[in-house]
């Protein structure tokens, strides 16, 4: 008797996967919301909304928070959670401001590398080769920094004239750079306040006025990860330790090396975010000044689903809610009332679109409800102004968390020889 092999025909491919954003599209979002925002700023007459300043502002909030993000993408790529992001940056703030004010600037913000990715080495060590907890080790990297940072303040800010056991010497600032012309003209455009054409020479006008060289290696670093992590050899051995570390050491891949590495690179990079602070920010290190930023790094980093782009995106977005804060308060903030109210809409004519109606009701029904919030009011109470950044950053984070993926084997342990 013969058998015959019959092959079955193989499975078509499922076509509800997530397609690809291309940059055309890509670009068609960004003038969407570009429009959204003219429209906003028309309606309110928030004109500050779209200025050069507030664009500016926003760039130079986002960058401390963009590094600390960056450096947990690194880690977190690598399997190792990075709680100790905020302790880290405590370390470049202090490191910084004490080399900045003796030998300069740049001197500084080398030290405050250096005061970070010795923090990154130190979480390594106890995470990587000691096997604790990620989240044990990261708090308590945090609560050793900022005991440090002030026991070192002690006997060397408090002896240093012009300082004192909580602050530095005033840091000599880093160049600043405007393209002469160029700027002038964006912001002459600006102030005539016409619809979608002002708005885009207002966000053009912040991106080349009074911009920091400091401000543009860290955007550089941004595309820089990318190169690294997705497009090189090392970059493949990172990645694949976090999402199969045992499978990496069956190909031949030193796993603790690599996590070494990217623990460390992840710490220097928290570290350059707390320099920045104190030495571009500031100009001088003050305690307790990283505000919290390492932990909103590691939010934004989840938000941009451990990509460098969208983590980018996310403390852009904290950096922009945090000026309009700064810049014009109550007026700013209560105008992106009416943002939310439009953004809402869209969500909910989405969700009517794709089916899912209990979705699409709820977000039309929280449409109307900021909607009249921004009709029947002038303004918003201060304390919401207050904490207007700190919301936007969890309700960015409760809306997309559905569509997150994080590697595979981050936080999980591992011990060496586990491949073999």
């Amino acid at each position: 008797m013969t058998t015959s092999t019959v092959s079955k025909p193989s499975a078509a491919p499922k076509g509800g996967g997530r397609r690809k954003l291309t940059w055309p599209w890509i670009m068609l979002i960004v003038a969407a919301g570009l429009l959204l925002f003219s429209l906003v700023r028309a309606v309110s007459g928030a004109d500050d909304l779209t200025s050069v300043g507030q664009v500016s502002g926003a760039l130079q909030l986002a960058v401390p928070i963009g590094l600390a993000g960056l450096g947990g993408l690194w880690a977190e790529r690598a399997g190792v959670v990075n709680i100790g992001l905020e302790g880290m940056m405590v370390l470049g703030t202090w490191f910084g401001a004490w080399a900045g004010y003796q030998w300069g600037p740049w001197v500084g913000v080398l030290f405050g590398l250096l005061g970070g990715a010795l923090g990154g080495l130190l979480h390594a060590i106890i995470t990587v080769t000691f096997n604790v907890n990620h989240i044990v080790s990261g708090v308590a990297i945090n609560i050793l920094a900022v005991g440090f940072t002030q026991y070192l303040s002690n006997f060397t800010f408090a002896e240093a004239e012009g300082g004192s056991s909580k602050q530095s010497p005033r840091i000599e600032a880093i160049t600043r750079i405007t393209i002469p012309g160029l700027s002038d003209w964006l912001a002459d455009l600006q102030a005539k306040h016409w619809f979608f054409i002002s708005d885009l020479a207002g966000i053009v006008g912040g991106l080349v006025t009074n911009l920091s060289l400091l401000t543009l290696v860290a955007v550089l670093l941004i595309p820089a990860t990318w190169w690294v992590l997705w497009r090189t050899a090392f970059g493949l051995r990172l990645r694949s330790c976090g999402e199969n570390p045992v499978a990496a050491e069956s190909l031949g891949v030193n796993v603790y090396k690599y996590k070494y590495i990217a623990v460390t690179v992840s710490g220097g990079l928290a570290g350059l975010g707390g320099a920045f602070l104190a030495i571009v920010a500031t100009g001088i290190y003050q305690e307790g000044q990283t505000g919290g930023r390492g932990y909103i790094g590691l939010a934004a980093m989840i938000f941009g689903n451990w990509m460098p782009g969208g983590m980018a995106l996310g403390a852009g977005l904290f950096g922009f809610t945090d000026s309009l804060k700064l810049r014009g308060g109550a007026e700013n903030v209560h105008a992106l009332l009416l943002l939310v109210a439009l953004l809402l809409v869209v969500a909910a004519l989405w969700q009517l679109y794709r089916k899912k109606y209990v979705a699409g009701i709820v977000s039309a029904a929280f449409a109307v409800g900021f909607f009249l919030w921004y009709v029947l009011t002038d303004e918003v109470p201060s304390q919401f102004v207050d904490a207007a950044p700190y919301i936007t950053t969890l309700l960015v984070l409760a809306l997309s968390a559905q569509r997150l993926r994080m590697p595979k084997a981050d936080g999980l342990p591992y011990r060496k020889g586990q491949g073999k």
